[in-house]
């Protein structure tokens, strides 16, 4: 059973069906024929930038990078840290993708959608305060979505005088929400942005538009079936606490922060909904157990392969304190009912606050969020937002209105947290993809005539290509 669901809820999606057509992801020069410089000690001659590692990839130059960065962009001489970036070079003639997880950067080469639509080099940073771009000592009160957007608007200053052809913004979840927040602060600097399954909570303490998604996605039977399996890991509590205290004492997980095992176990049992329809599909809940025959081993596997019970233990928490904090402070957090659990649940949907230690000061910022919300709905320039049709995060999407020019909101049908152009139904599929192209200069002519014969510009990769979609804590975008 378990093994069942842990290959259900595989961690690597694909991103997307890439075309072969159109201009192939050939050799990557070692030298700029401009300069006769190497690419290596053009971008090492930025002020600030050192090299951790180059990676080899075919086609590719891939490096592993530090960047100088001031700790308060408002008073830059109070003390500095060093941010990682990664930077898959291609060529300096092509355009350029800035990509962020709004987490942790990966020192794999990876190619988001955008890049492998408009075949070009991407750069990708690791979001402030995730260790180890961390200062130290932390002042926790300038992490904030405008110091984060000025850590990209500086590297893309100092990048920008070697890759000067036109520059896309992208990301994921997270990602896609620290793109568009850098788009709003720094409008200027990108030529469009591609903003994958963004959540935008802009009333932190209205959230019935979650309640009423979770109410009718997917199927009643596959809804009532995840329902009775969460309703059962409760009523059944103690044998299988008893399982979690085994489960924590083997693995060495504590409860610190959180404040017990208990608070632990029910925030894990409270987003198995949730995290069932962020990362799984309708035609998984074969593999969910019928609640009333299944063994305490099975309720507790079943709920462990989807939610995962090491998620609020300190030793997973601490990875995960920078989101936290900002969900607390900014972004702001779901708010979930689920009447069906009336009665049994002692805490209900605990607070970011809970998940953050007690040293670390919060307050919580309303006025951000909305701020952001009304700039995109109004001021939106080559924005498009691309959500799936099942996935919670997507039951507050950004919308854009009046004022706005070419952007553009796309649902992919079924999709999940792993939602992307390529899984748009045909026509919006060609009409982002053209849209993308156009943005980055590189629409070949027969796309400008034809927007129907958009095709990404490199070949696929099954390595590149990979879009890592892990298991996340909390519900945590």
């Amino acid at each position: 059973m378990r093994k069942a669901l842990r290959w259900l809820l595989s961690l690597v999606v694909l991103i997307g069906t890439v075309s072969a057509a159109g201009v192939t992801a050939g050799a990557a020069t070692a030298a700029e024929p401009a300069t006769g410089t190497d690419i290596k000690d053009r971008i090492l001659s930025v002020p600030g930038m050192s090299l951790i590692e180059e990676k080899p990839y075919p086609g590719y130059r891939f490096f592993v990078l530090n960047y100088t960065q001031p700790v308060d962009h408002r008073h830059p001489w109070r003390g500095t840290f060093k941010q990682r970036i990664t930077l898959l070079h291609k060529d300096t003639s092509r355009p350029t993708v800035f990509f962020t997880s709004g987490y942790n950067v990966s020192t794999t080469p990876r190619r988001s959608e955008p890049t492998a639509i408009i075949d070009g080099n991407q750069v990708s940073l690791e979001y402030r305060y995730f260790t180890p771009s961390r200062p130290a000592p932390a002042d926790w009160s300038k992490l904030d979505i405008w110091q984060a957007a000025s850590d990209q608007h500086r590297v893309f200053k100092a990048l920008k005088k070697i890759y000067d052809k036109n520059w896309l913004s992208t990301g994921g979840s997270k990602g896609g929400m620290t793109a568009t927040y850098y788009e709003r602060h720094y409008p200027n600097d990108m030529d469009g942005v591609v903003a994958y399954v963004a959540p935008n909570d802009v009333v932190n303490n209205e959230d019935r538009a979650y309640d009423r998604f979770l109410e009718n996605v997917g199927t009643e039977e596959c809804r009532d079936k995840l329902n009775a399996v969460q309703r059962e890991a409760l009523v059944r509590r103690e044998p299988l606490e008893a399982m979690y205290a085994k489960y924590a004492a083997d693995g060495g997980y504590t409860f610190d922060t959180v404040g017990s095992l208990d608070k632990a176990y029910e925030a894990v049992v409270l987003d198995f909904v949730w995290a069932f329809w962020q990362y799984s599909h309708v035609s998984d809940c074969e593999a969910i157990p019928a609640a009333a025959t299944a063994s305490d081993q099975e309720i507790f596997d079943t709920v462990d392969a989807i939610s995962g019970f090491s998620f609020y233990a300190d030793q997973v928490l601490a990875t995960y304190t920078p989101y936290y904090y900002q969900a607390g402070t900014e972004l702001g957090s779901p708010d979930i009912t689920q009447p069906h659990l009336d009665g049994l649940s002692r805490y209900g949907y605990q607070p970011p606050r809970n998940f953050v230690p007690r040293d670390i000061s919060m307050r919580f910022k309303p006025w951000v969020m909305k701020d952001v919300d009304t700039w995109v709905r109004h001021n939106a320039d080559r924005m498009m937002f691309v959500y799936g049709e099942n996935d919670p995060w997507g039951a507050e999407p950004f919308r854009v209105g009046k004022g706005t020019r070419d952007s553009h909101v796309y649902t992919a049908p079924g999709a999940n947290h792993g939602a992307n152009v390529a899984g748009l139904v045909a026509d919006e599929r060609a009409e982002a993809t053209a849209a993308i192209l156009r943005w980055a200069g590189v629409a070949p002519a027969a796309v400008q005539e034809d927007p129907a014969k958009a095709r990404p510009l490199a070949k696929a990769d099954a390595k590149l290509d990979k879009r890592d979609l892990e298991r996340e804590p909390m519900l945590r975008p």
